[in-house]
């Protein structure tokens, strides 16, 4: 398998998700009007009022976001964030220009980031059984703010739509449909506004680029360990034969479905095509079996209920205790089980898509 990555199958009627540039032409600058300009968390924060003076700051109680036990438990940072911070060129601060992936697998991370946060889960309709699980509809389920604006505004267009498919949805979200009714469901500047977000948490800082013709702001890496943590979860994943993911300020041990969470982070970073980035360190063969295990990875979390495999049917001889630690977590929480088969709907669009050979 080469270590290329994948490539998204195109829908009818869709284009590219779009050049990997964070300013690309075909995400136009949002409306931030109710979301500071920033694009990322805003717990604690203020923003400025609309038409005033920079000085009138818009304040709220943090209680009004985290107020459960779960919402208080998140990781630092979300899905995307960690997919996007795999992308991006430590000291360049910007996306490789040939990946026309990360737009389409970020949707994906978005839909399974609100199903971790128990906003959105399946329609529960025993019907639903006889459809493959892209085509099974979602529905919103909790619509109270999170705090990131991304997910706050795919709350937002969800819950003026009817029930749909979580396909459709990343389609949609991806502005790759022909229905003129349905553009404004498009997520606008995803990459940008993630890129800032990190900015405000300290991990990216902003930089002016100039690319021959035009100039691009950029988003070096500030704080490495940050990066440097999530390959590491990627690669033990990958690579050993029993995985163990210990805590980290980023990552707390309180986290619901810890490893859940980094096999999504896997499945997106594989979509996305940035997986060899946190796999450059490794040789050749490791490098190639890393792949492979994220292509088995892939297969046995696109079904639902999950694939089970025994030590002896593991391929790659990796990750052995995975389907044992994961069915314990999805057990943990029997009533969220129509939130994580969303985990499962978006691994199948992601597993829909065509290897370069």
């Amino acid at each position: 398998m080469s270590s290329g990555g994948l490539q998204r199958r195109r829908v009818a009627g869709g284009g590219s998700s779009g050049a990997t540039s964070q300013g690309s032409n075909n995400e136009s600058s949002p409306n931030n009007s109710q979301f500071n300009g920033s694009g990322g968390s805003r717990h604690g924060s203020a923003s400025p009022a609309v038409g005033s003076s920079e000085d009138r700051k818009v304040a709220y109680d943090p209680q009004d976001i985290n107020n459960t036990a779960d919402e208080l438990r998140q990781p630092k940072f979300t899905l995307m964030e960690e997919v996007l911070l795999m992308g991006l060129k430590d000291r360049q601060g910007y996306l490789s220009f040939w990946n026309d992936n990360i737009s389409y697998a970020l949707r994906g991370c978005i839909l399974m980031e609100l199903a971790f946060r128990g906003k959105i889960a399946m329609v529960n309709d025993p019907v639903r059984r006889r459809l493959p699980l892209s085509d099974r509809y979602v529905e919103v389920i909790d619509d109270k703010i999170t705090g990131e604006a991304l997910l706050d505004e795919t709350i937002k267009i969800m819950k003026t739509s009817e029930p749909l498919s979580i396909g459709t949805w990343i389609d949609y979200l991806s502005g790759e449909t022909w229905n003129l009714t349905k553009i404004s469901f498009q997520l606008k500047q995803v990459r940008e506004r993630l890129a800032k977000g990190l900015v405000d948490k300290g991990v990216l800082r902003t930089e002016k680029r100039n690319f021959f013709l035009f100039d691009m702001a950029t988003h070096p890496v500030t704080d490495t360990q940050v990066k440097d943590e999530i390959k590491r979860r990627v690669i033990t994943l990958l690579t050993a034969r029993t995985c163990v993911l210990g805590p980290t300020p980023y990552f707390p041990e309180d986290v619901p479905f810890r490893y859940l969470r980094s096999i999504a982070l896997v499945g997106g970073s594989y979509a996305a095509n940035v997986l060899e980035n946190a796999l450059s360190t490794l040789g050749y063969d490791a490098r190639d079996n890393a792949f492979a295990r994220a292509d088995e990875i892939l297969g046995d979390y696109s079904e639902w209920p999950f694939i089970s495999r025994s030590a002896s049917e593991h391929s790659t001889g990796v990750g052995v205790n995975l389907s044992t630690v994961i069915a314990d977590e999805v057990a943990a929480y029997p009533d969220k089980a129509l939130q994580i088969e969303i985990i499962a709907a978006v691994f199948s669009v992601y597993a829909k898509l065509d290897a370069i050979m």
